[in-house]
């Protein structure tokens, strides 16, 4: 299995180009040897991540099932452990969409980064039959009020918790089967609904652009995509905020914070006081509702809040000693109240021609509608995950109990079959699993190419992370990125390369990251302002900062190798231009 893990995944001539754009927000790490094999691919074929893109792609009516490999993945490869999304197919659908291109498509997801090939037309790009049933789909997309589908999602991934089995009582075969039979019968709808919603957010994002644009006022744009409201991701940092809010105004509970976050959560149980009591009542009804948060939130063997609550109490403490004037449901309003004026103010300039008119109060509209759909239906995938998720680490538990497991999380690295075999045959699983871990530590070691054309390089040729440098910037010198949330602030660069341990930002500083997750959210709250190494448009470090107002510049490449930590600098979110101000 680890071989042809790392032997990577088929290409095809037709669909060549590969990236980590995107996909590196959801799978930051090599995806573990379990996840390949049952989300992916496997000796029964293609999976459920990979069919449910191609269940999106068919719906929006890009493409026919003929079009695609019945056997091998097209949307989603794994090259050397790491994830990465089929770039030539995401292009086609730009080409084939009324009123898009392959560069809008670049833009939207991939971003400002070196190395991306220029679109090239094969002749079987075009497809006015595919225009035209794609059409269809933009305008209802560009009219629903609602999306009454994904509501319905949302109430029964939330339902999930509430009905959660007493895996305890389970038998160890029926754990495993329980998971199993879990992910095929309902995963794969609601990741086909995530991908569906993701791709019709671009309809809204270019029309209103391109109508800034042509007014002369681009950078408008961003500002009506800001304050839509309703954003799941940006939930749980106002959720966090209170109880920052709770902590600080609490002498008995900031004691416990102060004492260090390693072993907070079972301090604060474990305390007498009264306030400590009242604290733990309102966080354990924080971890119901986002208790699936967490980094690398999509890897089943990941941890979340609800699984290590430390990491949440690690960003409440940034927010605990965040001033007042830091709280996130003000800078929402602000922008919500900006994002109307500005709707009203350029539907005005277009009274003149009714039509340019009617196009972009429809993609005003339809912003304020896809892009919390989004963002929505990222989360209901993410609750599903965590279901089988508890139940997997009550299995790791018993193995780690056993003997047969070196860690809870060891699961990770067999295929469910093989997790069956070794409750019958306990022998020898220990070593293999430790085997396959030094594997995928390699590949963690490594950085991955953020475009792949045709056939990877093989792992071994990827340059180990500790040996790639960067240019420094020098006092006055700037790192050119593309404008993610509309604002300009300075403050001190803390360079956090992990979400684990925030512990270094402080109130005011600049939050400097490789990349961005959910569970990077609430670090935003007490920033002055966030740059990020890539992302795009619609990545998610872009919708959530423009949800709570915080400056953000993406794809500015190796920010994070080449602004000291600690340097003073200021972002531009209007321009997308990151300037060291003193080193």
């Amino acid at each position: 299995m680890a071989e042809e893990y790392f032997a990577g995944t088929k290409t095809s001539d037709r669909y060549p180009i590969w990236t980590r754009a995107n996909v590196g927000e959801v799978f930051p790490d090599p995806v573990a040897l379990s996840t390949f094999d049952f989300a992916f691919h496997n000796e029964d074929g293609i999976q459920m991540s990979e069919q449910g893109f191609r269940d999106a792609y068919i719906r929006i009516g890009a493409f026919e099932e003929s079009e695609f490999d019945p056997d091998n993945p097209v949307f989603l490869g794994v090259f050397g452990g790491y994830t990465y999304l089929n770039a030539s197919l995401m292009r086609i659908f730009g080409e084939r969409a009324p009123g898009l291109s392959a560069q809008d498509i670049d833009d939207a997801f991939f971003g400002v980064q070196p190395g991306i090939p220029p679109y090239e037309q094969h002749p079987d790009d075009v497809s006015p039959e595919a225009e035209a049933r794609i059409g269809e789909v933009f305008g209802w997309a560009l009219t629903t009020p609602d999306l009454p589908e994904v509501l319905a999602q949302e109430q029964e991934a939330n339902a999930l918790r509430d009905s959660r089995p007493d895996f305890a009582s389970m038998g160890d075969h029926e754990l495993v089967e329980w998971v199993e039979d879990f992910f095929r019968d309902g995963f794969q709808e609601l990741f086909a609904q995530h991908i569906f919603i993701s791709f019709l957010t671009t309809v809204p994002l270019g029309i209103v652009s391109a109508v800034c644009e042509a007014v002369g006022r681009p950078t408008d744009a961003m500002k009506i995509m800001a304050g839509l409201g309703d954003v799941e991701s940006a939930a749980p940092s106002m959720a966090m905020w209170e109880l920052g809010r709770h902590a600080a105004s609490s002498t008995s509970v900031s004691a416990a914070f102060e004492t260090g976050i390693e072993g907070l959560d079972a301090r604060l149980r474990a305390s007498s006081e009264l306030e400590c009591g009242e604290f733990v009542g309102a966080f354990d009804q924080f971890l119901r509702s986002y208790g699936s948060r967490g980094p690398n939130e999509w890897e089943m063997s990941c941890p979340t809040w609800e699984t290590d609550p430390d990491l949440a109490l690690a960003a409440i403490d940034r927010m605990r000693v965040s001033p007042a004037s830091a709280a996130p449901q003000g800078h929402q309003a602000d922008l919500a109240a900006d994002r109307e004026r500005l709707v009203a103010e350029i539907g005005a300039m277009l009274e003149a021609d009714p039509e340019a008119q009617g196009q972009f109060l429809a993609g005003a509209h339809g912003a304020s509608v896809l892009m919390p759909g989004r963002e929505r239906t990222k989360t209901n995938c993410v609750k599903f995950i965590q279901e089988a998720r508890m139940a997997a680490r009550e299995f790791g538990r018993r193995m780690v109990e056993r003997g047969i497991f070196p860690d809870v999380c060891s699961f990770a690295m067999l295929r469910f079959s093989e997790q069956h075999e070794a409750i019958d045959n306990p022998e020898g699983w220990r070593e293999l699993i430790e085997e396959r871990q030094a594997i995928f530590d390699t590949a963690s070691s490594r950085q991955e190419p953020f475009v792949i054309v045709g056939e990877a390089a093989p792992l071994s040729s990827w340059d180990r992370r500790d040996a790639i440098t960067a240019e420094p910037v020098s006092n006055g010198d700037s790192i050119q990125g593309m404008p993610g949330c509309p604002g300009v602030s300075e403050g001190r660069a803390r360079i956090i390369l992990d979400s684990h341990d925030p512990t270094a930002l402080e109130p005011g500083d600049v939050l400097i990251a490789p990349l961005t997750d959910p569970s990077w959210t609430p670090l935003f709250v007490p920033a002055a302002g966030v740059v990020v190494d890539v992302g795009a448009a619609l990545s998610h470090a872009i919708i959530v900062s423009r949800e709570l107002g915080i400056p953000c510049v993406v794809s500015a490449t190796d920010a994070t190798k080449r602004i000291p930590d600690g340097a003073m600098i200021r972002v531009d979110g209007d321009t997308g231009v990151v300037t060291v101000l003193e080193a």
